[in-house]
């Protein structure tokens, strides 16, 4: 065991932890946030590598190499994996490929105020970041069986109680998460950060649209120079709409020139989604058709299905600190009920 070594692996949980709180308020954590982890990662991995080697029985070495094989070689692309798949966010893959380097063995903890003490109180064996992993897929449990009790508690029984909730029309702007399809009636849903994307390119807001559909609807209704449509980031200042004193939102995407809207309105582009699709390369899956079926819908309806979701960051780090503080979980348990 290497004290130091563990001890300053406990500097990447401050940033850990600002990470999922940016990524639960905002759903964006810049890519520069995992560069010190990485160093710091990297830098004590090698440390304790040296240290075991020159120091370690071979039984010691043997089993340093078979957990840092697991965590950084296994369990971290495991990440990647999962975000090509489109389970992971890029912020929850870098998350989980951080941890891992950071934390690929087990350490070690004496309380000072009791010496007798260890932290984790329960045995953690294998590579940790297995650990880690159960844990964060425990914890992430918990919010959906929330959803489940509560859906169930207003009475609400359906097929997606354990992943939706009905919200009001006026909060949608102002909300991460995905508009349900099956719950609201939809062939497919929709990002709510695609929704605000295109609201900015609009140069509106869902308020404005719900007042004038029809015009809304209409494709000679489309800015002759749409605005920049941002990253779908929530902005507080407004309701999803035009984003003033924002310069991304007065800088033109394109021209459109006057063949374009004869073309939009050849094609009869309701809502202009088709002509907002071919403007931007990335609106979060975004198609022209679930554009259009869920602007119909949440222009007219008073409450909407969505999946608020919680970035696989936030459990991860709630894994990574009950890992840190009492061990395996899952082992626990199964302990608990005699499987093992």
């Amino acid at each position: 065991m290497n004290a130091s070594v563990d001890l300053l692996r406990l500097l990447a949980l401050p940033v850990l932890g600002w990470a999922a709180v940016r990524d639960l308020r905002t759903r964006r954590v810049a890519n520069r946030t995992w560069l010190p982890l990485v160093a710091l990662g990297g830098a004590l991995l090698a440390w304790e590598a040296w240290t075991i080697w020159h120091g370690g029985l071979d039984a010691e070495r043997r089993l340093f190499v078979v957990r840092v094989a697991v965590s950084v070689g296994v369990i971290a692309p495991l990440g990647t994996l999962f975000w090509w798949l489109g389970a992971f966010g890029g912020a929850d893959a870098k998350a989980l490929a951080a941890v891992c380097l950071c934390f690929p063995t087990p350490p070690s903890y004496l309380l000072p105020t009791s010496p007798s003490l260890v932290l984790p109180f329960t045995t953690v064996s294998g590579a940790f970041a297995v650990t880690i992993l159960t844990n964060a897929a425990l914890v992430g449990a918990v919010y959906p069986l929330s959803l489940t009790a509560r859906n169930a508690l207003a009475g609400r029984i359906t097929t997606t109680m354990a992943v939706g909730r009905p919200i009001s029309w006026e909060r949608i702007p102002a909300i991460h998460g995905r508009l349900l399809g099956r719950a609201n009636g939809l062939d497919a849903g929709l990002d709510l950060d695609a929704l605000r994307m295109y609201l900015a390119w609009r140069n509106t807001s869902l308020a404005a649209l719900r007042a004038a559909p029809a015009e809304g609807r209409d494709p000679e209704s489309l800015p002759t120079e749409p605005n920049a449509p941002g990253d779908g980031r929530i902005d507080a200042a407004t309701d999803g709409g035009p984003r003033h004193g924002d310069s991304r939102a007065t800088e033109p995407v394109r021209d459109a020139t006057a063949s374009d809207r004869e073309s939009v309105q050849n094609s009869a582009d309701s809502w202009g989604a088709a002509a907002f699709c071919d403007d931007v390369d990335d609106a979060y899956g975004a198609t022209p058709a679930n554009l259009r079926t869920a602007l119909d819908h949440l222009t007219t309806a008073e409450s909407v299905w969505i999946s608020p979701g919680i970035p696989f960051l936030v459990p991860l780090f709630g894994g990574l600190c009950l890992a840190l503080a009492y061990g395996d979980l899952l082992y626990a348990g199964l302990a608990l009920l005699g499987v093992l």
